[in-house]
């Protein structure tokens, strides 16, 4: 008996005639066949789809293959940071391998190494924890924890048991983040990969405490898109406790709603934010408001400060703003940005999608901040996967930041220390205008896909021709109330004489 000759592949013969291959049918966006960035970077790894590949029912579903992606590229991450780990953080090493972190420093600072409680007890300089309140209780669970493990077993430096065991609680924020973004805009949960392979993810998520109200605003939006506006108002006031610029993320929801009329989600919304928000505060507030407050003493007071434009301009020549100026030039310059945005959101030909507007709003407010920190980029990261989920101008924007991210490390590598050589003020300006550079081009991208909105990512992904936004929520194929663009009168069908 001859053996039965095996079965063709469809796809083969759609090849052999030279024709694109169809999709095969999936619940979610295949960004294989989608993205062209994604369809030639897999072409070496099994193709779109990859020989092992299972677009139906399957145990590796997109959201568990994301958390291993995730886990791997953190894991990266923390394997980088092991050279400062070992030498405890010195300089200039910390600064030339590009392994800084203010997580080792503060637990000597800031009294966690002496088991004094931030904001209530004064601290063994007289410096306060300049942290909102819900990141102070993350590194006092942090040290608690530090206390244990150095009481059970015998540690060389408890600096070090507290960097790891922040690593590994930020990572928790890190899963969060990842999968959150996964779920909020429905039949896109690829679009999270972005997150979990960001390479300033990779480099900067152990610098500061900043995934932390990522996984809270994560959880917010993700709890939107599905409806539930109280809940998100409270995930999204604890992310102001633990980081205040989510705050400004209000302003985006309001000028939807404003757009679509929408008030009732919103008013439960605010409701939900200013409940949690108060919640976290008032007992620390009520417990030594001297405290609690420095934070935004802190915040108001300071002056230009490393990667904004206003040290940018002082570096060149131009000037420094005096302190007391630059809080209303600032604001000032954060206000016009927003005006803009409003402007576009309600005279757009179509109701813009509330993650493209949420980005925006961010960006604005990062482009005016009186500083920049490195791991500031962290908080466009999931926004920019969900608001534009194109791997190209992602990247473009990543290289950027990557380049900016060198370029502080480097710039620092003198301050203090002497024999050392670094990136003078001129070369750390031109990384400072890259980063600018590379934002603006992101969000102008965003801005074309809100004016054109046949080429949003989101919208024209053919997977559903009615599609509007998915990740909106109470937007989502929202009428239009208030809008600023003019609408078209429609001329009256002329009459011909004919008699």
């Amino acid at each position: 008996m001859t053996a039965p000759a095996p079965e063709a592949d469809p796809a083969d013969d759609v090849l052999a005639v030279g024709r694109e291959p169809e999709p095969p049918t999936a619940p979610y966006v295949l960004p294989g066949f989608e993205d062209s960035v994604v369809r030639n970077g897999l072409e070496g790894i099994g193709g779109r789809l990859g020989r092992w590949a299972r677009t139906g029912s399957s145990w590796w579903s997109p959201v568990r293959v994301l958390v291993v992606i995730a886990a791997l590229s953190y894991a990266v991450g923390y394997v980088l940071d092991l050279s400062c780990r070992t030498q405890l953080w010195v300089s200039p090493e910390r600064y030339e391998h590009l392994c800084y972190s203010d997580i080792a420093p503060l637990y000597q600072l800031r009294g966690f190494a002496d088991h004094l409680i931030p904001y209530v007890q004064a601290m063994p300089n007289g410096q306060q924890l300049e942290y909102p309140v819900l990141t102070g209780v993350f590194m006092q669970l942090a040290a608690w924890i530090t206390t244990v493990i150095a009481s059970v077993v015998t540690v060389g430096q408890k600096v070090v048991v507290f960097f790891d065991v922040n690593v590994v609680l930020l990572f928790v924020a890190f899963l969060v983040t990842v999968v959150t973004t996964a779920l909020t805009v429905r039949r896109r949960p690829w679009d999270a990969a972005m997150v979990a392979l960001a390479p300033t993810m990779i480099l900067a998520a152990t610098v500061n405490w900043d995934l932390l109200p990522l996984a809270f605003i994560g959880g917010a939006l993700l709890a939107g898109s599905r409806r539930h506006p109280v809940a998100a108002g409270i995930l999204l006031g604890l992310a102001v406790a633990s980081k205040f610029y989510p705050v400004v993320l209000i302003g985006g929801f309001l000028l939807l709603t404003i757009r679509t009329g929408r008030w009732r989600a919103f008013g439960l919304l605010l409701l939900g934010t200013v409940g949690s928000g108060l919640v976290v505060n008032v007992p620390v507030m009520v417990a030594n408001v001297a405290g609690w407050s420095f934070f935004y003493r802190f915040s108001s007071e300071r002056g230009e400060d490393f990667g904004s434009v206003w040290f940018a301009l002082s570096q060149t020549g131009v000037g420094s703003i005096p302190a007391d100026r630059l809080n209303l030039v600032a604001t000032g310059s954060f206000v016009v940005l927003c005006a803009l945005i409003a402007w576009l959101v309600l005279a757009a030909p179509k109701r813009p999608r509330l993650l493209a507007v949420l980005f925006l709003v961010v960006v604005a407010f990062v482009l005016t901040n009186k500083v920049y920190s490195p791991q500031y980029s962290l908080w466009l990261v999931p926004l920019a996967a969900m608001a534009r989920p194109r791997w190209r101008d992602f990247l473009i924007w990543q290289a950027g930041e990557v380049i900016y991210f060198v370029a502080i490390w480097w710039f620092l590598v003198q301050y203090g220390i002497d024999g050392t050589k670094g990136l003078t003020g001129q070369e750390y300006v031109v990384a400072i205008v890259i980063h600018v550079l590379v934002t603006l081009y992101l969000a102008a991208m965003v801005v074309q896909d809100i004016l054109v909105p046949d080429y949003d990512p989101v919208r024209s992904d053919g997977f559903d021709d009615d599609v509007d936004d998915p990740g909106g929520g109470v937007f989502d194929r929202a009428p239009d109330v208030f809008t600023l663009r003019r609408r078209r009168r429609q001329r009256r069908p002329q009459t011909v004489d004919t008699t």
